[in-house]
């Protein structure tokens, strides 16, 4: 049964009894590559009073470089989630459609804080 209060509340409310939620949500971007992002920012922003064009081009870079795996982030998950729901039949459980609703409330609640 479809419990439509469950499904308002919103993507940070705590979980309920039951219900299994990591403390934190894993990050859209792997650990790597934001590193490297960083690092790439705090060289231009470090460089900036030496060679101010430079610095603009590498901080463009790394902007670019962040979009291109939030992007790319973005789509795996998407395609893992669709794979989960989409190709089942009609015996598919309203768990799983709950928790791939869940998951996709979940993470455009964060793109929206962002």
């Amino acid at each position: 049964m479809y419990d439509q209060t469950r499904a308002q509340q919103p993507a940070d409310r705590p979980a309920g009894l039951g219900e299994r939620r990591s403390p934190s949500p894993d990050p859209l971007i792997p650990s790597d590559a934001r590193d490297r992002i960083v690092r790439r920012l705090g060289h231009a922003v470090n460089t900036f009073a030496d060679a101010p064009g430079e610095a603009l081009e590498e901080a463009e870079s790394a902007f670019d470089e962040a979009t291109d795996a939030l992007v790319n982030a973005l789509a795996e998950r998407r395609r893992v989630l669709r794979a989960g729901w989409q190709d089942q039949g009609l015996d598919t459980q309203s768990a799983e459609l709950r928790l791939a609703l869940r998951e996709y409330r979940e993470i455009t609640g964060r793109l929206l804080r962002a």
